[in-house]
């Protein structure tokens, strides 16, 4: 997560939606008082010692709301990106099984293994994206949200309404796959669907 008192924006860094690329990108932007949490590849921490010591920076805005106080938590553009369930969590696996060809080799095994075996729902990267971005009431407590599937486009809108300079966004730890349908079969597309319902019902995506 960044909080940028210069500009007035938060963004909420949800796990496998190219966050790396856009915290590079905002990071240009910050003043010498705005602040970041990030565990990966950088290692900075919020000022707040119940934040910090989460060993990670996808914070949810209802997590950071009492710490930064109801007015500025207001007045702040707050933003996320998301992607489609069943991409995500294609990339999820790819990644957790990064260090051994098993995914290369048989990819609906782990898929299968990590979805209904495995199952690891106190693991950040594998919960729902929604908890980050809503309140207690379920609804969204952004003002934008940006699609992984259209980035540059919706990181460049989000930076004109923050009126701050656009940037070409790079790469930052990806992986090279092919479409995200062929990895699944039936039984996958109702697992993943079960387990992502509100994130499709909310962000509005299918298989």
């Amino acid at each position: 997560m960044i909080v940028s008192f210069r500009h007035k924006f938060v963004f909420v860094a949800v796990p496998k939606t190219g966050t790396h690329s856009v915290r590079q990108a905002l990071r240009e932007q910050l003043g010498p008082d705005d602040i970041e949490q990030v565990g990966l590849f950088v290692n900075k921490r919020f000022p707040f010692d119940e934040l910090a010591k989460i060993k990670h920076g996808h914070l949810s805005l209802q997590q950071v709301r009492p710490f930064l106080g109801e007015a500025a938590f207001a007045e702040s553009f707050k933003f996320a990106f998301v992607r489609n369930p069943f991409d995500r969590f294609v990339s999820y696996c790819a990644f957790m099984t990064r260090d051994s060809d098993a995914f290369e080799r048989e990819p609906r095994q782990v898929m299968r293994h990590i979805l209904f075996d495995l199952r690891p729902l106190d693991h950040i990267l594998f919960q729902p994206q929604h908890p980050l971005l809503v309140g207690p009431d379920g609804r969204l407590l952004t003002d934008d949200i940006g699609r992984v599937e259209d980035m540059q486009a919706s990181y460049d809108r989000i930076c004109a309404k923050i009126g701050i300079p656009t940037a070409p966004l790079g790469q930052v730890n990806s992986s090279r796959r092919s479409g995200y349908r062929d990895y699944y079969d039936q039984a996958l597309i109702d697992g993943v669907a079960a387990l992502y319902r509100r994130d499709l019902e909310l962000f509005g995506y299918t298989f």
